[in-house]
């Protein structure tokens, strides 16, 4: 008999939450952790990022006091305490995780995993080249890591990833950030909030690729408005380090900075588990599997990042539940709609998002586009507050109602396209929507408004 029905190898938030849900269900889960449990996302990623994007926009605040009646002769930070603080809740959220899997039964093994083989329906692995565990199913929840690219590796010390930006012993003031999807993005946002001269340098026509042309046109104007010089269509050809600087060339420009951030995407964390001893398949350097998590390999199924886009915490965590419901033979089991899924970009402004964009919309060429826009500045909340600046548009097929997409920037929207994450979920129509009383005075009433617009009944605009 196996010694566990579930052992989930990696304890991110993929496979934290799988493991919860499968001890909820009954089934004997083990999760195998080499690092603090929480993953990249808890530890180095998601919250403590978040941490300091909230002291950049204090900071930001305090130098703009004068239109809220305030005066301020002086202010000034301690930005060691300001990367203490942000480690701090890193460890606190870790620590609560640890506290979740004890509440659970749920057994945490130390030790980086490797599949050794299978025995009948029986999966063996191996815990530091050592310790021999079997379990009847096993998913793979390894995540990534940064991604390095030839002749531009980081170095930990002036050429930064992630990581290195999150606990620099100084702060540097100038910094040079190569890619400019949500990680680079919010690191540029940070620094330069923060006081820090900022360049983005991206490959693409446009920054924040991902998100819908009239979104990134609006970031990019903001962000060059604090003082964010951006380069696109550009490529980073060199990286040359000085004593304590970096110069780098891109196109026919070359510029030294302090510090370098590579924000160029991830790569899978797929080395080392053992996987040529299984049907297990790769594509693109992540796990191939079906839309119930399951690779080609009965038994072991992988989730979160090792599996493919959108590398985002929350898809890894559905993922997971959706995984071990599966396996329980639940039949509220239902796989994943990615077009469902929300991403978040946490910088100054805000962009959030879900679904199709508008050019995605018109090159699938089978909906009859109604798109419905509204301005931050028509909304009483958001001028009350002085945050005037952004947008809300939403995407729909005018045949049959149906929301393809929906696409904001500004104050807090990460906390607004819940809203139409929901509305997606619930195949809502724009009747619906359209029926629904939003709150005054909100900023959610700029959704209501956007709908409306979509359809000719815009009522402040």
């Amino acid at each position: 008999m196996a010694d566990y029905d579930v052992v989930i190898v990696g304890g991110g938030p993929g496979g934290y939450v799988a493991a919860i849900r499968a001890a909820q269900l009954g089934l004997k889960t083990a999760v195998i952790e080499r690092d603090n449990m929480g993953g990249i996302c808890l530890n180095w990623g998601c919250i403590p990022t978040k941490a300091l994007l909230r002291t950049s926009e204090i900071n930001h605040l305090l130098h703009h006091l004068e239109p809220y009646g305030f005066k301020a002769e002086k202010t000034s930070f301690d930005f060691k305490k300001i990367v203490e603080r942000s480690r701090k809740v890193a460890e606190q959220l870790s620590n609560g995780v640890n506290h979740l899997m004890k509440k659970n039964k749920v057994t945490v093994i130390k030790g980086a995993a490797q599949i050794k083989g299978r025995q009948g329906a029986e999966i063996e692995l191996l815990v530091d080249g050592k310790t021999s565990i079997k379990s009847t199913h096993v998913i793979l929840a390894t995540g990534a890591r940064a991604r390095q690219l030839p002749g531009l590796e980081a170095d930990g010390k002036l050429i930064w990833t992630y990581r290195e930006a999150m606990i620099p012993e100084v702060m540097p003031k100038s910094l040079l950030v190569v890619g400019s999807g949500a990680i680079g993005i919010e690191f540029a946002s940070f620094y330069r909030l923060m006081g820090a001269e900022v360049t983005v340098v991206e490959v693409l026509p446009q920054i924040l690729p991902v998100e819908d042309k009239d979104i990134s046109t609006l970031a990019q104007k903001s962000f060059e408005k604090q003082g964010i010089k951006i380069y696109t269509n550009a490529t980073v050809k060199s990286l040359k380090k000085n004593k304590d600087s970096v110069t780098a060339t891109f196109g026919t420009q070359e510029i030294t900075v302090d510090r370098v951030i590579l924000a160029v995407g991830i790569q899978a964390n797929t080395e080392n588990l053992g996987l040529e001893k299984t049907k297990v398949k790769l594509e693109k350097g992540h796990i191939v599997t079906n839309e119930w998590c399951e690779t080609a390999e009965p038994g072991i199924y992988a989730i979160g990042d090792v599996a493919g886009g959108p590398w985002l915490a929350h898809k890894a965590s559905h993922e997971g539940v959706l995984c071990v419901e599966k396996i329980k033979g639940l039949k509220t089991a239902h796989p994943m709609k990615k077009t469902n899924i929300p991403g978040c970009t946490y910088s100054y402004p805000q962009i959030a998002s879900v679904g199709l964009t508008e050019e995605a919309a018109k090159a699938a060429g089978k909906y009859e586009l109604k798109v419905g826009k509204f301005p931050y500045l028509g909304n009483g909340k958001a001028i009350a507050m002085g945050e005037p600046e952004g947008l809300v548009k939403t995407i729909f097929d005018g045949k049959t109602g149906e929301l393809l997409g929906a696409h904001m920037i500004g104050a807090e929207v990460t906390e607004l396209i819940q809203g139409f994450c929901l509305a997606k979920t619930l195949e809502a129509t724009e009747q619906e929507i359209m029926q629904t009383i939003f709150p005054h005075p909100t900023l959610s009433e700029m959704m209501h408004e956007s709908v409306l617009d979509a359809f000719g009944r815009v009522i402040h605009m």
